[in-house]
């Protein structure tokens, strides 16, 4: 039960599958009891306030504020220290939230679509107001450095000023008739109520990029956030309320619970929630998708990533070594698209791989907290994210793996692991084929550019990939039909860092599903083809008589 509850609301990892089981230490839900002061309460968090949060907080929106579920408390990585308690939903809260979003909605989709923008760019600009306070939490919740954590909110921010746009353009066809006094349309009109279901990996942006775009194609939401990162949840949710109230909108139009397991399966089998959303490991994710296509419901999918560079021979190996460095070292190794795996050329692997390590090395003078400016690499996000870095590494040296670098739980307080190499393995090792959401990066030598595709493509998942070469030839064999098979298809960058205005997501067990930019505002909508007769006569299609 702990290992199913973990998995709804993390991106690719669930050890459920493997070979023997980990004995978890409690992690963000344990009990601060005996703990009676928050970090909220110490003068160098005293801005945590200017953000509406408080020691206890209601973590229940549904335009009056409220919880009835259990107190939980949030804990920052850094230290394992509680930042402040939150008290949870209950099934009594989920049918509040439900039934005013039902209801909010109502009001929303009569506003014209650019109106919904102007209230999408209003948000848009609180968010600016509150920038780096709430990127400040994010890397104090979550554990990202703070350029990740502003980064974060920036990319809220963006997706904001995208929608706005998008509210004056989204549109249908006309479709010439192939009966005289007939035209056929296609119409593009809201669903309802999205249900949105984010990971603690990304607590802000991924419901961002689901919110602007689902509020402007005249949606409510309601949003159930990471329980590891409620305080984030609960501290947007305060601007949106406070954009849509001065607007004498409902509150409810954008909706919060926080919760665990029991909260994500409500949603998931809601007949009244018509799309879920869905951000988190491939297990969950298909439980998710079952549950949600048993009652003929639409579902948005963003799965595990297990995502590869290939180096080909012609690369530029300083732009590799830049690139390979953030893409694995970054967020601690819990994107999404972090690479887990690095196919180098034969030509090239031992200069990469000694480059590789000496830039390492220089991470590890600049781990610290990630509030501090000069922090480079902050901690993993749980105890158990620790546990499970420990655990591949055990299962990788035991498949024949060596480490070449890190490979060691750091001793200091709070959960910082050093980011490590391992060679040695073959790349369909079990090991490989299994994503564990830390900083461990995989590397192989090639013989071909074929082969490294193949290799790249071999593993379930298919959501990043990146290729270093300077050979346009390969270039386009690689975003061909012959090429990687993943969602987002990259040369001479890392697998991490997608921009809003393309489509995000992945194929395969990633699960299929876009977000943010390009047409992913289709998924929030539902499509009607009208076929309008202006005429005197009522001809049949395809010729057909019926007298």
């Amino acid at each position: 039960m702990v290992l199913l509850s973990f998995s709804w609301v993390l991106k690719g990892r669930g050890f459920s599958c493997f070979k023997y089981s980990i004995k978890y230490r409690s992690c963000q839900h344990r009990s601060y009891a005996q703990m009676s002061r928050m970090l909220i309460d110490e003068p160098k968090y005293q801005w945590l306030k200017e953000l509406g949060l408080k020691s206890d907080n209601p973590g229940v929106f549904w335009g009056t504020w409220s919880g009835q579920g259990e107190l939980t408390t949030s804990v920052c990585p850094a230290n394992n220290q509680p930042i402040a308690k939150v008290f949870q939903g209950n099934a009594d809260d989920y049918e509040k939230c439900i039934e005013a979003s039902k209801e909010a909605w109502n009001v929303w989709v009569d506003i014209p679509a650019p109106q919904r923008g102007e209230i999408v760019r209003q948000i848009g600009h609180a968010l600016r107001e509150k920038r780096q306070l709430l990127g400040q939490l994010v890397s104090m919740e979550m554990g990202k450095i703070i350029a990740e954590g502003v980064g974060e909110i920036q990319e809220y921010i963006d997706i904001c000023d995208y929608a706005v746009g998008l509210s004056r353009m989204f549109s249908g066809s006309i479709f010439p008739s192939e009966r005289k006094g007939h035209t056929v349309l296609e119409n593009w009109n809201p669903l309802g109520v999205v249900g949105i279901i984010t990971a603690f990996n990304f607590p802000a942006a991924v419901f961002g990029w689901n919110n602007a775009i689902s509020l402007i194609c005249g949606n409510t939401n309601l949003w159930k956030g990471a329980p590891s990162t409620p305080l984030t949840s609960i501290a947007i949710t305060r601007i949106l309320q406070q954009v849509l109230e001065s607007n004498h909108l409902p509150g409810a139009i954008c909706s919060l619970i926080c919760g665990g397991t029991e909260i994500g399966e409500k949603i998931s089998r809601d007949v009244r929630i018509p799309l879920v959303s869905f951000t988190g490991s491939c297990l969950a994710g298909k439980k998710v998708a079952l549950a949600v296509t048993e009652r003929f419901g639409k579902h948005l999918l963003e799965l595990g990533g297990n995502n590869a560079i290939i180096v080909n021979e012609d690369a530029d190996l300083e732009m590799v070594v830049r690139a390979v460095l953030f893409a694995c070292v970054g967020t601690a190794g819990q994107r999404c698209t972090t690479t887990r795996r690095l196919i180098l050329h034969e030509a090239v692997y031992s200069e990469v791989l000694e480059r590789l390590k000496k830039s390492y090395s220089q991470v590890l003078k600049r781990i610290g907290d990630p509030l501090d400016d000069d922090t480079l690499y902050g901690p993993m996000h749980s105890e158990r994210g620790v546990e499970q870095f420990k655990a591949a590494l055990l299962e990788a040296e035991a498949q024949g793996g060596k480490i070449e670098f890190g490979g060691k739980e750091i001793d200091r307080p709070g959960n910082y692991v050093e980011p490590t190499i391992v060679t040695g393995l073959t790349h369909d090792s079990a090991i490989v084929h299994h994503e564990t959401f830390a900083p461990i990066v995989y590397v192989f030598k090639t013989k071909s550019l074929d082969e490294a595709i193949t290799w790249n493509n071999a593993v379930n998942q298919g959501l990043a990939s990146s290729l270093f070469t300077k050979d346009i030839s390969n270039v386009f064999k690689w975003i061909g039909p012959r090429g990687s098979d993943c969602g987002l298809v990259n040369v001479n960058i890392p697998t991490s860092g997608a921009e809003i205005g393309g489509a995000f997501g992945g194929e395969k067990h990633t699960g299929g599903g876009r977000e943010s930019g390009s047409d992913s505002w289709k998924l929030y909508m539902r499509r009607s083809t009208c076929t309008i007769n202006y005429g005197k006569e009522l001809p049949l299609a395809q010729g057909i008589k019926f007298e």
